[in-house]
């Protein structure tokens, strides 16, 4: 989707509709993610349709934290236990 449409009622449902036939939501996490307003409805949009959320860091000397959301570092291993 386009930024330009980011947020728009349309754009929030379907997004919504993305997460509602997913069987979780993962976040890539970094320092940009604790000021995107778009994320921060993905993620809670993904907790109220009770989907599994995690977050993935985006780079190896970013470790942001967003409160609630367990964040883990991009391996193949973390991804695939994710996955299990």
């Amino acid at each position: 989707m386009s930024v330009c449409e980011a947020y728009t009622e349309e754009w929030k449902k379907r997004v919504r509709t993305r997460i509602l036939r997913s069987d979780g939501v993962l976040a890539i996490v970094s320092k940009n993610s604790l000021n995107s307003s778009g994320q921060k409805w993905e993620i809670q949009c993904g907790r109220e349709e009770k989907k599994q959320v995690r977050g993935i860091w985006a780079y190896k000397e970013d470790r942001t934290s967003i409160v609630g959301l367990y964040t883990m570092v991009w391996t193949w291993d973390n991804i695939a236990n994710w996955i299990d």
